[in-house]
């Protein structure tokens, strides 16, 4: 093992680390590796070492087709979303939720069919409010339509080339890779490369490497799909345990009228002389004044420096096992007309909205002072609940996590637009509205004509949708201001930094050393072991690390395994296509997971009673169907 491998292993080990520590988000991950391997290959020698062949190179993964196709995609996505072609399909899906089976099915069957054509996890998030809309009216638990809901997205972005990124990188890596191949095979035609088109009877002159079409994903993915999908709708979701079940009935999570009350300021109060801004430091992040009630009844947004009277009257929101507490400590008082008041609050200007924290928000990993900063204080966060239950804390303390419901309340139209800028996805009062529906033929209309210009080889995948976005910004179906708001940044600055790091990999022969260990302990086994073997270990990976990353790292080892065994590429590349995008096992293999957590109410540990059965039987089918459909 030379210098250059093991600086190599020790930056991927290093990544798969600080991936699984979870401190900090995927794409500083992919950073600091990428300024692991650069310090890494200058002490190394600069020039003398093969981790980076091109120093001016080093951030040339931001330029790779992949990259550019996964942003493409989720622009698409967004114009997809506007044209009303998903509202169309959740009204046609309405009658199927009376009973519980045909709910689960037609929810994650739509689900599924939605990630063949756009992002997985913007597919989920489209669906997610209509299945916990649909579950209260039905008086069901959302926890028994989520888990199934999210891993039928997870399964539908298998079945196309733009389904899911790592799809798009196996298909861009399968033509870079061929490129390579061919380059080394002329000009050694005594070596691997070489011996390689010999086995698969291949003429290098006329060989024209290029990479997985659109469709070339969906006999496989297709199918496991199809079988995952009614798997997880027919048996499936019985796995799940029934104490996380969380209770049917309401399309909310919290009650609002046990966050809000209201207060009167009786003679000893200890509120006296002090100024509203003051209040809350003084309670101990408790209690919050956020509506000041005048002699007239009507409700005012108070002045932080109103210095707090005798007989003043105020709206507060706090946590109602404190409020108990406080009304003691601080001797307060609540107002008679409190009830009549807080039902009266639906009628006026002042909106309360549950909303998911998605990944990617700004909100990820910050806390209520950044919210307020980014709302200019127009917002209040009245409550957050993780994992289906209340968090019983002071809310100053919490750090927000993927997953998470906030309950807050604001001015209606400031509320609905920060929450667009924050990327948060409402819950309760999702609607399935008409849309643009006199633009969902015409939207479609596009999309297809993309996968036709590509698919008949007339423009490359990248052009076809560059094409297809200007027609529908051109058409009004795409607004410009909302061109990149959909772009998933994180995963963009993961992959372009990860491609260099998976290219060291390959420059240092390392794939080779990790080839020829793993064929010489597989060797007397038969051929289908070492597909089920590259499938296993990469959804192994793909369940504590991001999906991309890992197609990535195991894309260069399984083309090598394949050469040195002396088989076609295609099948192994395919493994690891359908092993990356299956994780299954935890809330933090995959976004979609970790978007249900809170809604779901599920537990950690609730994950792995479905998924496991669902990766075993994706091995089982996967295995025979990749041999079947790409022959080695």
């Amino acid at each position: 093992m030379t210098i250059d491998q093991i600086a190599i292993l020790s930056i991927i080990v290093m990544i798969f680390i600080l991936f699984i520590w979870g401190r900090f988000r995927y794409d500083i991950v992919s950073i600091i590796g990428l300024g692991a391997l650069f310090i890494a290959d200058e002490l190394l020698g600069g020039k003398g070492s093969d981790l980076i062949l091109d120093g001016s190179n080093l951030f040339s993964g931001f330029a790779h087709p992949a990259v550019i196709t996964v942003a493409l995609v989720l622009i698409i996505s967004r114009a997809l979303r506007n044209s009303g072609v998903v509202d169309l399909i959740s009204r046609q899906i309405a009658p199927f939720s009376k009973n519980r089976v045909t709910h689960i099915t037609s929810l994650s069957g739509v689900a599924a069919i939605l990630s063949a054509i756009m992002n997985n996890v913007g597919a989920l998030a489209l669906m997610l409010p209509v299945a916990l809309k649909s579950s209260a009216k039905q008086k069901r638990s959302p926890s028994i339509l989520l888990m199934p809901l999210a891993f039928a997205s997870i399964l539908g972005g298998m079945i196309t080339m733009i389904g899911t990124p790592p799809n798009i990188i196996i298909s861009t890596f399968r033509e870079t890779q061929y490129i390579d191949l061919k380059a080394r095979a002329l000009e050694d035609v005594f070596s691997p490369a070489a011996k390689y088109f010999e086995s698969q009877n291949i003429d290098i002159e006329q060989f024209q490497p290029e990479p997985f079409a659109m469709l070339d994903f969906s006999p496989v993915g297709g199918s496991i799909a199809l079988m995952g999908v009614l798997f997880v709708a027919l048996i499936g979701w019985r796995f799940i345990p029934k104490n996380s079940y969380k209770k049917p009935g309401t399309e909310s999570l919290f009650s609002i009228s046990e966050y809000i009350t209201e207060i009167r300021i009786p003679e000893k109060c200890k509120f006296i002389g002090m100024e509203i801004g003051e209040i809350e430091h003084f309670t101990g992040d408790r209690l919050t004044i956020f509506g000041y009630i005048t002699v007239d009844e009507n409700v005012l947004t108070p002045w932080l420096d109103h210095i707090i009277q005798e007989g003043d009257r105020f709206q507060i929101k706090a946590d109602p096992v404190e409020l108990k507490v406080m009304m003691d400590e601080y001797d307060l008082r609540l107002t008679k007309l409190m009830r009549e008041r807080i039902d009266s609050l639906k009628n006026t200007n002042t909106a309360f909205k549950e909303v998911l924290i998605k990944p990617g928000s700004p909100l990820e990993n910050r806390d209520r002072e950044y919210l307020r900063q980014r709302t200019s204080n127009t917002l209040i966060l009245m409550a957050v609940a993780r994992q289906g239950e209340p968090i019983r804390k002071l809310l100053g303390d919490v750090t927000f996590r993927v997953g998470d419901v906030l309950l807050l309340q604001g001015d209606i139209d400031k509320l609905d637009d920060n929450i667009s800028s924050l990327d948060l996805l409402p819950l309760a009062e999702r609607n399935v509205t008409v849309g643009v529906f006199s633009k969902v033929g015409l939207a479609l209309l596009i999309f297809g004509s993309a996968i036709a210009l590509s698919m008949f080889g007339i423009l490359p995948i990248t052009l076809a949708f560059v094409g297809a976005i200007l027609m529908y910004i051109f058409t009004g179906i795409l607004p410009i201001r909302e061109l990149y708001q959909q772009i998933d940044w994180p995963i963009i600055v993961l992959l372009g930094a990860m491609i260099p790091v998976s290219n060291a990999l390959q420059s240092t022969g390392t794939t080779q050393l990790i080839a020829d260990g793993m064929v010489a302990m597989t060797g007397s086994l038969p051929s289908w072991f070492m597909l089920a073997l590259i499938m296993i270990i990469t959804m192994t990976l793909s369940d504590v690390i991001n999906n991309a990353a890992t197609a990535l790292i195991m894309a260069p080892i399984a083309v090598e395994i394949a050469i040195t065994m002396g088989v076609s590429i295609d099948p192994l590349l395919m493994c690891v296509a359908v092993g990356a995008s299956c994780a299954f096992l935890t809330p933090i293999g995959h976004q979609c997971n970790a978007l249900i957590l809170g809604p779901g109410g599920y537990r950690f540990s609730d994950y792995w009673r479905m998924g496991l059965p669902l990766e075993l039987l994706i091995v089982i089918l996967g295995t025979p169907l990749i041999l079947y459909f790409w022959p080695l």
